[in-house]
């Protein structure tokens, strides 16, 4: 750090790249942060072993969930400060990730919730998002058939869409002047929902199933992406009439092939498809089936671009997979980041060789016990949501044990100060000391910064 800094102030680095490296350094720096915990105010239960006997609390240790019947989904607002998570029993919490000024030991406590009233889901939230454009509502689609609206600070529902069908998913995109809402749902059209008239405009017909997966282009307002259990992934004008405007095909690697859109030959996947996402610059498309496989594409051409990411992949459950791409700018060109959430471990791959950087483990054990309406149960943890909080946020997940856990870059000056503070634990008990806290204090200025803002490199 301390020559990226000398480099930095005699002008032999340029700014772009000084803040490449460290935004690259820090992404790469991720590691479980289990001092965060979020607790969602249920009363405790206790864990179980993989036969489903009861296992005693560790000596001190309280068991606090977010949900306890299962967190479903995740979504962070544009601010990266607001966190709201979505419960396998209908429940949704908002979290102030600025709660606490201390980035590795903090218990969360809700902000405010959704009680179960008439206005509520009735069964699990499928998944959440912001508002695009500010915070001041987010969207969550659920079991229930329903689509609905909240108000962030109030958490009261301002708008409800019956889709007579259980939605998947729904995306809003992220430049559009359109308040269009693209939702998956069992139908096997793209149902498109207008939130300014209040009604579904029109359907995009073409796949054969249910729908699973849906992204909005980040750079081209009109062009939506989607994925089915018919392993196929459209492409779609929503200006055009018949809105088609072809299939990814993963046995084309030249882009030349081309297809009318309503071929049933071409498929992006053997199997559904139930994860798609895009590059942030537009150029890339990335889809994840339960074929366990995982697929580049040249957005430009369709072309398959044949990067290969090996046999570790898991992947089966009839559920939207959260993918997330680390931004182009935050990385060195081309050499993007993807996180692939692996049941209960999340992969960090480089995105265009597929090569994989490191597994990160979920703590815990791999069955747990949730506690809905209709009773008690053990289930099989796994990681369900998934969001990117920027460079120095790290990423925070959602599993089916009812937790939501902190992924946050631990650098070397952390691993120090951490050793200096037992060092002075032990000299002078629990009264850390002086020149150490301002240390700390000083880091952990340095990344609040970074995360409250976004980092540019214009």
């Amino acid at each position: 750090m301390n020559q990226l800094l000398f480099d930095r102030s005699t002008g032999s680095l340029g700014p772009k790249a000084f803040a490449r490296i460290q935004t690259s350094y820090l992404i790469h720096a991720i590691q479980p942060v289990p001092g965060l915990r979020f607790n969602g105010g249920e009363k405790e239960i206790l864990p179980v072993d993989e036969q489903g006997n009861s296992l005693p609390l560790p000596a001190g240790e309280t068991k606090i969930w977010a949900h306890q019947a299962g967190a479903n989904a995740l979504t962070i607002d544009i601010e990266n400060r607001f966190l709201v998570s979505g419960g396998a029993d209908s429940s949704i919490r908002l979290w102030d990730l600025d709660e606490s000024d201390i980035r590795f030991k903090h218990t969360f406590k809700p902000r405010c919730a959704v009680s179960r009233t008439s206005s509520a889901h009735k069964f699990g939230i499928t998944h959440l998002s912001f508002y695009p454009f500010d915070s001041e509502a987010f969207l969550s689609s659920s079991y229930d058939h329903h689509l609905k609206l909240y108000g962030t600070e109030t958490l009261q529902v301002s708008a409800d869409f019956d889709l007579n069908s259980i939605v998947y998913t729904h995306a809003l995109s992220p430049i559009a002047d359109h308040l269009l809402v693209a939702c998956a749902t069992q139908h096997p059209a793209v149902r498109l929902v207008d939130l300014r008239s209040g009604s579904s405009t029109h359907s995009l017909a073409g796949h054969h199933g249910a729908l699973l997966s849906m992204a909005w282009s980040p750079t081209l307002e009109h062009v939506l992406a989607s994925g089915g259990i018919d392993g196929t992934v459209r492409l779609w004008d929503i200006r055009k009439s018949s809105g088609s405007l072809g299939v990814l095909d993963m046995e084309d690697s030249t882009g030349i092939t081309g297809t009318d859109g309503m071929g049933r030959s071409a498929r992006a996947h053997t199997s559904a498809v139930n994860g798609i996402t895009w590059t942030d610059d537009g150029r890339y498309i990335i889809t994840a089936g339960h074929d366990e496989r995982i697929r580049v594409w040249d957005a430009a051409t369709g072309a398959n671009t044949l990067a290969s990411f090996g046999p570790t992949l898991k992947n089966g459950h009839l559920s939207n997979l959260p993918l997330v791409v680390s931004p182009t700018a935050s990385t060195s060109v081309g050499k993007e980041l993807l996180f692939f959430p692996n049941e209960k471990e999340i992969l960090m791959f480089e995105l265009h060789e597929g090569r994989l950087l490191k597994r990160l483990k979920v703590p815990g054990p791999n069955m747990a016990a949730v506690r809905s309406r209709t009773g008690e149960r053990n289930i099989r943890n796994r990681v369900t949501g998934l969001v990117w909080r920027g460079q120095a946020g790290g990423i925070y997940t959602a599993h089916t044990d009812g937790q939501i856990r902190a992924w946050l870059p631990r650098t070397t000056d952390d691993e120090i100060l951490d050793r200096e503070e037992e060092e002075n634990s032990d000299a002078f008990g629990n009264n850390e000391n002086e020149g150490t806290k301002r240390k700390r204090q000083v880091l952990d200025d340095v990344f609040q910064n970074l995360t409250r803002q976004k980092v540019t490199f214009g």
